[in-house]
């Protein structure tokens, strides 16, 4: 009977609390995908609960559904790959608190998906679209732009389209 009982692994969870004050728990063996969140547990973090006070809420329920879905328990790779098509299929302001987040918690797969999913929708865009996206002002006079128009035409060129999702 202490076999049994011994060969049985526990499931341990962790508890993660986005800056909004929203608890979320979560097994830790899904958790540590986060490097992060793995250095806390693996320092003696003395609480169950981690608190994420640069995640808010809206973005740590997609980081839990990524790493619920990457872990190694989970899904086959067409599922996998299916998912992760879907889930950059949102608005740039949501890909980057994604992506500000992914970076914080230190989740290379995760950021390495948004960054690629963003520099493929900002291909072909002209620069004007890429400041907006990015926020960017030009620090060229019109005099400057004008000139580097006509010396470099074809890094002008591409999609006008100005949404931002």
């Amino acid at each position: 009977m202490a076999e049994a009982a011994s060969s049985t692994t526990e499931k341990k969870f962790l508890t993660l609390k986005s800056s909004n004050g929203d608890e979320f728990e979560l097994e830790e063996s899904i958790a540590i995908q986060s490097v992060t969140i793995k250095n806390m547990v693996e320092d003696g973090c003395s609480s169950s609960v981690v608190p994420l006070s640069n995640v808010d809420t809206e973005t740590l329920i997609k980081i839990i559904d990524y790493l619920k879905m990457h872990s190694s328990t989970s899904s086959n790779e067409e599922e996998i790959e299916n998912f992760d098509k879907e889930f950059v299929n949102i608005g740039f302001k949501t890909i980057f608190k994604i992506l500000e987040a992914a970076n914080f918690l230190d989740i290379n797969s995760l950021l390495e998906l948004c960054a690629e999913a963003v520099a493929n929708r900002i291909k072909k865009k002209t620069p004007e679209v890429v400041r907006k996206i990015f926020n960017i002002t030009s620090d060229f006079t019109l005099e400057e732009e004008a000139e580097i128009r006509n010396e470099t035409p074809w890094a002008f060129e591409g999609d006008l389209d100005h949404s931002l999702d």
